[in-house]
């Protein structure tokens, strides 16, 4: 028995230390597009601060693979898979054969086709290599332009500050953080970070990328011209499946797979954000450990099934903690409480319905998140500690 994995993110790794918890003998090898071993894309904010090291954000080094007996292939990008002679070919020519197969390939960061995205001075960050091309890039240019206020978006920008850029921000939606905050907290935290000296560009779309080879600036729809020196697009993820796409599988958001992580052809595997589960495409760190960790124990002869993941996430958005789960009720459709401080930066709310919790956001404060966030997984019924939640007396929970 053979295993092969292709992708080293947090699905692929997770899944080769699963099927070593059963399969204590067998190859299992790894092959990985980039030059740097399993590290935590979470922290590549802090590397691009300057706060963090290489080695600083490498979950498993070299010596873990060594250890676990796990086959890891650095820069071996596969050109091609025969799923009948059961091989992958690498474009330097080097042959793996497997007999099963996880397909952990991630996403790729989704670039909108803008005029003049592919200048100089154009970037997407989403792997180590990326933040060292901006970082390199940057040396001594002060304007730098964000498409995109989302999490990440905004992550990348607060490093950048950190590094004394000024920074600009271009959102197509009428708010910041449109997927963990409704309009009354992305109104908190845009305050908040206007208090540190970000410009926003709100509900604009970006109409061209200007400068002639080299960035310098961007226009909007509405005629606004934004200087710029260096630009970061972060308008999303998409699913990397195109070899799942010439392996003829079912790609729609992602990769089609069933609660084993099998997609239909026997024997191949696929995890993380490359996949669709239930037509969910999560794209979020504990949603991609989860499906390795269940793709691994049945590649190696066990049986678990994956029921989806709550989203729900805790993040620092320019160092402050925000926490947010389930359905966020950014349209006000549901019964809802909510407690907003703007002089001191906090915004609180959790979402009810029919007596049950079924989303939260906690930007500033997230004290009392762990007991929301089982009330929500537990569909636990509030109706008699209701009175006690509108003061925000979370012992009851």
């Amino acid at each position: 028995m053979k295993y092969l994995i292709i992708g080293n993110g947090v699905a692929g790794t997770t899944a080769a230390e699963n099927i070593r918890k059963r399969d204590h003998e067998r190859d299992i090898t790894i092959l990985t597009d980039e030059g740097t071993p399993f590290y935590s894309r979470i922290r590549l904010i802090e590397y691009l601060a300057g706060e963090a090291q290489e080695r600083d954000i490498v979950i498993h080094a070299k010596e873990w693979y060594e250890k676990n007996n796990i086959h890891l292939c650095l820069e071996a990008h596969v050109s091609f898979i025969d799923s009948e002679a059961k091989e992958t070919v690498t474009a330097a020519g080097e042959r793996f054969s497997y007999d099963r197969l996880l397909l952990a390939t991630g996403g790729i960061s989704f670039i909108p086709p803008i005029t003049g995205s592919d200048k100089t001075g154009v970037f997407a960050l989403r792997t180590i290599k990326d933040a060292d091309e901006i970082i390199r890039f940057a040396r001594g240019k002060k304007k730098i332009i964000m498409i995109g206020g989302g999490v990440l978006g905004l992550e990348a920008a607060n490093s950048l500050r950190k590094r004394g850029h000024d920074i600009s921000v271009v959102e197509f939606f009428p708010r910041l953080l449109p997927r963990q905050m409704d309009p009354d907290g992305a109104e908190v935290l845009k305050a908040q970070m206007e208090s540190m000296g970000f410009s926003f560009y709100l509900g604009a779309k970006t109409k061209e990328i200007s400068g002639d080879q080299q960035v310098r600036g961007t226009l909007l729809e509405d005629g606004t011209m934004i200087d710029g020196d260096l630009v970061i697009v972060s308008a999303g993820v998409r699913a990397q499946a195109e070899h799942a796409k010439k392996l003829g599988l079912t790609v729609n958001k992602g990769i089609a797979v069933n609660d084993r992580m099998e997609t239909e052809k026997q024997g191949i595997f696929a995890a993380g954000d490359a996949i669709e589960h239930r037509g969910m495409f999560y794209g979020i760190w504990h949603a991609a450990q989860r499906q390795g960790e269940v793709a691994g124990t049945n590649m190696a002869g066990g049986d678990v099934s994956y029921e989806g993941t709550t989203i729900s996430n805790v993040l620092k958005v320019a160092g402050i903690d925000l926490a947010a789960a389930g359905d966020i009720d950014a349209d006000s459709s549901y019964d809802s409480i909510t407690h907003k401080d703007s002089d001191n930066f906090i915004y609180k709310k959790i979402v009810i319905k029919e007596n049950v919790i079924s989303g939260c956001i906690l930007y500033g404060d997230i004290s009392g998140y762990r007991k929301i966030l089982k009330a929500i997984e537990d569909t636990r019924d509030i109706r008699e500690i209701k009175d006690k939640l509108e003061r925000w007396e979370l012992d009851g929970l």
